[in-house]
């Protein structure tokens, strides 16, 4: 009996043993403040802040080139759960018309706000029906069958 036992929990811990508390996912990539200290707003072009900080994850779309985007979010999820938002920052390098460095932002987690852009939810006009109303509600509304004098067809 205590072999038995004995079984069980090693199987039992070898089995927890392959579970992990979770994974840390960063994605994408922001410069380091050594690199964001070389900027000179009014003196640098595109090409030489493309030489320093690397190519931007993401360009404006309105704005043409005038604005780039480097972006990095670092997430926890513990197995099927929702991801949580450890870390977020954002770089915005803007450039003016000729293409010359204007200025540098920097955002961070606090800085965001919670968008959420798909209710899942249409409002309709009318009434909102119980289920027993949607189950019962047509009863009674269908006339008889034309010929069959309220008998089913085939009698």
């Amino acid at each position: 009996m205590r072999v038995r036992v004995g079984i069980a929990v090693g199987i039992m811990a070898l089995a927890l043993g392959g579970c992990e508390l979770g994974f840390t996912d960063t994605r994408g990539y922001v410069p380091d403040e050594e690199a964001l200290s070389k900027l000179e707003p009014g003196r640098q072009s595109r090409d030489d802040v493309q030489q320093l900080l690397g190519t931007p994850a993401s360009q404006g779309v309105f704005d043409a080139d005038q604005s780039w985007y480097y972006i990095m979010r670092k997430t926890h999820q513990f197995a099927f759960m929702k991801p949580e938002v450890l870390d977020q920052r954002v770089v915005v390098v803007n450039f003016d018309a000729e293409g010359t460095l204007r200025d540098v932002r920097r955002y961070s987690l606090q800085d965001g706000m919670i968008v959420d852009p798909v209710t899942r939810e249409t409002p309709s006009p009318g009434k909102e029906l119980t289920f027993l109303e949607q189950l019962f509600g047509n009863l009674g509304k269908f006339n008889k069958l034309p010929g069959t004098g309220g008998s089913s067809p085939g009698s």
